[in-house]
């Protein structure tokens, strides 16, 4: 897997990979603070659950969060939960030995979350959430293994931090652009002609670059950098 040179690299890369299971969104949770659990906690870094559920992140947080992170101190066996509904499952059968089951029917949607452990710095988890989650035994190994390839190039962009500043491409401009002017992805798709998938990764990017937490903050963030009206 190529190695990413900005966080907007890793948003296309944590989509197909959420795609591929046929999950609805992804979320990148990392461990902030140190010494002991109790003092540590998890945060935010990336997710795509967008404007209508961007309390959704909380919400795992909030619903699993000590229980993550204790469970990362010990092992790296991958986290499942089902969601409220009866149908709402996460399942692994020809794996199940090699999961961890959290406390279901607690939220509105089932997931899986891979934990990555890199040292004393870049410990978290890449998970999934949808409906319906069924991982054969390669699902899960491929998942995982790139899981801790986009942790590990999340932590190595951290440390390049102090170097200058993203710019927004020509496409980040005109989708943003036109958002800004209230268009939604369907018909910023049009007008480009892309397809809504780009478009959505393309304001995702761009939301990044900007170091924004959604769309609308970036945006407003655009227009006062001068790069749309």
């Amino acid at each position: 897997m190529q190695r990413a040179t900005s966080r907007s690299d890793l948003f296309p890369r944590l989509v197909t990979m959420q795609k591929a299971i046929n999950a609805r969104h992804f979320g990148v949770l990392r461990v902030s603070g140190s010494g002991l659990p109790s003092k540590r906690k998890l945060q935010c870094e990336l997710e795509n659950f967008g404007t209508g559920n961007g309390e959704a992140a909380l919400s795992i947080i909030d619903a699993y969060g000590e229980a993550m992170i204790e469970h990362i101190e010990k092992s790296m066996l991958p986290l499942m939960w089902n969601g409220r509904e009866e149908s709402h499952l996460a399942e692994a059968p020809d794996f199940s030995l090699f999961t961890v089951r959290l406390k279901g029917r607690v939220l509105p949607f089932s997931g899986v979350a891979f934990p990555v452990r890199l040292g004393a710095i870049g410990n978290g988890y890449i998970l999934f959430t949808a409906n319906y989650i069924d991982l054969s035994s390669d699902a899960v190994v491929d998942l995982h293994g790139k899981s801790c390839a986009v942790m590990m190039d999340l932590l190595a962009l951290d440390e390049r931090k102090s170097g200058p500043a993203e710019t927004l491409s020509e496409r980040e401009i005109a989708c943003l652009q036109l958002a800004g002017d209230g268009r939604i992805s369907e018909e910023i798709a049009d007008k480009l002609g892309l397809s809504v998938h780009t478009v959505n990764a393309y304001l995702g990017s761009a939301t990044i670059k900007l170091d924004s937490v959604n769309r609308i903050q970036a945006i407003a963030k655009a227009i006062r950098l001068g790069y749309i009206s």
